[in-house]
């Protein structure tokens, strides 16, 4: 009976705390408009309120939420190599692909500030605060821990890319976890969606 009560369970209240608000940000996203942009609304739930949390709740520096450059000679590194990977299977998708054509065709207005302000909010809530924040009781499981509901908020998104994106979500994290900084998988991913959406415009 006391176990059923919870009298043994030991929760880190910060971990209980960044799974129930990340859960209700990403259902916030879903379900609710703030302002005019899309992006904006992201650069808000995903970006300013996790930041308010650990400032204001967890009286933390941002710093061990991968808010800083971390090792950045490795930063640099994977940024060049995940650039180099991806172009050439971005190339052959957006171009070849139906799907990808007519969901990210339409979002060339913008660009690159479009896409910049709406991964800022999403690599920092995925690649920082999930992260970082599950790192310090999973350790190495986090990778995976994080790279679920990155999967789950693509659903409605071309089928190849949502399909991808458990692969896609732990590598960004892996690249995170050994930098040190949500902001070289930040910079990888603004180029892969800037790059995405050109490409499906047929600009180039």
């Amino acid at each position: 009976m006391k176990y059923l009560l919870g009298e043994k369970l030991n929760f880190d209240w910060k971990v209980a705390a960044v799974t129930i608000i990340s859960t209700m940000l990403l259902l916030v996203d879903y379900y609710r408009t703030l302002t005019a942009y899309k992006y904006i609304d992201r650069l808000i739930l995903y970006f300013v309120i996790p930041l308010l949390v650990i400032l204001i709740l967890f009286r933390e520096n941002p710093k061990e939420y991968g808010f800083s450059w971390g090792d950045w000679k490795l930063g640099i590194t994977y940024t060049v190599l995940g650039v180099l990977i991806m172009a050439p299977i971005i190339y052959f998708l957006g171009s070849e692909n139906s799907s990808m054509n007519e969901y990210y065709g339409r979002l060339l207005p913008g660009l690159p500030w479009t896409t910049f302000l709406d991964l800022l909010g999403w690599e920092f809530f995925f690649r920082g605060w999930l992260l970082f924040a599950y790192a310090r009781k999973m350790g190495d499981n986090a990778l995976w821990l994080q790279a679920v509901p990155f999967a789950l908020a693509h659903v409605g998104k071309p089928e190849i890319e949502t399909l991808s994106t458990i692969f896609g979500g732990f590598a960004f994290g892996w690249v995170a976890y050994r930098t040190k900084s949500f902001m070289w998988p930040f910079l990888i991913h603004w180029f892969i969606a800037t790059f995405v959406i050109i490409v499906s415009a047929g600009v180039i």
